[in-house]
């Protein structure tokens, strides 16, 4: 799985990609089926507050976009990684429904 995490008007620091490498290890089922991940965090210029998108590319062609808005940068990224592995199990199992 290819990761790419890339910041808008917030540059993610060294610890902020460490805390999100450790929850995407709930990804690993799906290690094979996930070909690209670009995860995009997005500082709100109004206010405090961060906008979290998550865009999963599927080996067989299916693309899938999970947004989140939150006020903590850190409970954003647990509850994004909730919804990805979510979206994920259910790709994965439309995928094996078929075969």
């Amino acid at each position: 799985m290819n990761l790419t995490v890339r910041g808008i008007r917030y540059n993610p620091s060294d610890a902020t990609r460490e805390f999100l490498d450790k929850k995407l290890q709930k990804l690993q089922f799906a290690e094979g089926y996930i070909h690209d991940l670009d995860i995009a965090i997005t500082r709100e210029p109004v206010g405090q507050g961060y906008h979290l998108d998550a865009k999963l590319h599927f080996s067989w062609g299916t693309v899938k976009m999970v947004t989140y808005d939150c006020y903590e940068l850190y409970e954003g990224i647990e509850l994004i990684t909730d919804k990805i592995e979510a979206v994920a199990r259910k790709e994965k199992g439309k995928i094996t429904d078929h075969k």
